[in-house]
């Protein structure tokens, strides 16, 4: 089985749960409080760790009450953290998230020691760059730390997994590094240019990404499923309906348990029903890393 090596963000989310989201300038009386870790880059590696991948994280976090929280749960999850560093300089990363009754949510994030994450600190780590590794990667740290990993891994051999969130715009020689994408809705739109309502748009959509020299592409559909194009294939694999309670980490979800399904050789279509019903889980249960499932709970 190939190790998962993670390089991302490290947030702690500050939650308030409400009857429905406070529009500009609004503000709501009531609503449940909770704190919880986060951030994409842990919350991926959470969700591979407790799947059963041998999952490496690669991150900063402050000197600060936040950080210690966030290495004791990296470490009881069975991450490893030997990347694991320090900023002494700037807090740990923080989002503030308002959820509403539906599980809708809307957040704003300060990086904190996300953004001080270097090309050094990547070399530090590059005793993990072995061609049999998969690195999985996201936009919350500086991007160009993310393109130097990027092309660092593939350079390596290893498969790079991209997930590209916060949406933002990829450069075109990034795009032949990558082994795989895996935009949302909202990202694919940024990317291509084709707002997806349907599945022929994200027909379409994936297509674009493939010759730009991605390999394999995931499109996330929310509540509908996944989309899936290569060269050669496509499928698309829908979730089974559940009341949402909570979506903050759907698409985290997705992304750590389709790395651990690739670290394990699934075949594509048992990979996205694998991370299709991960994801699933997720959204049935409060907080971002607390509601990743283990193996047992699919």
């Amino acid at each position: 089985m190939s190790k998962i090596i993670v390089i991302g963000s490290s947030n702690t989310d500050m939650v308030i749960v409400s009857d429905r989201l406070p529009k500009p300038g609004e503000t709501i009386l009531g609503g449940q409080f909770l704190l919880n870790p986060g951030g994409k880059g842990a919350n991926q590696a959470v969700a591979a760790a407790k799947l059963g991948g041998e999952t490496h994280f690669v991150c900063k976090v402050g000197n600060d009450v936040f950080g210690e929280m966030a290495r004791k749960q990296f470490i009881e999850t069975g991450i490893h953290c030997e990347f694991v560093q320090t900023d002494f300089e700037n807090p740990s990363g923080v989002a503030l998230i308002n959820v509403d009754a539906h599980g809708e949510n809307c957040i704003t994030v300060a990086s904190g020691a996300n953004g001080s994450l270097s090309k050094a600190d990547i070399d530090n780590a590059s005793i993990l760059f072995e061609k049999e590794n998969i690195l999985l990667i996201q936009l919350e740290i500086p991007l160009a730390s993310v393109w130097y990993a990027v092309e660092k891994a593939a350079n390596a051999g290893m498969k790079v997994i991209l997930n590209p969130a916060p949406a933002a715009q990829i450069p075109d020689h990034i795009y032949p590094h990558l082994f795989a994408i895996t935009p949302n809705e909202t990202e694919i739109e940024l990317l291509t240019g084709i707002t997806v309502t349907h599945l022929d748009d994200a027909k379409k959509a994936a297509k674009k990404l493939i010759e730009k020299g991605v390999p394999h592409v995931f499109i996330t559909l929310g509540a509908q499923g996944a989309y899936y194009q290569s060269a050669h294939d496509e499928l698309f694999v829908p979730t089974q309906a559940v009341k949402a309670v909570d979506t903050t980490a759907a698409g985290d979800c997705f992304n750590g348990a389709l790395a651990v399904a690739l670290s394990k050789q699934k075949t594509w279509l048992d990979a996205i029903t694998f991370s299709c019903r991960a994801a699933t889980y997720s959204v049935m249960h409060a907080g971002a890393q607390a509601s990743m499932p283990k193996l047992s709970d699919l």
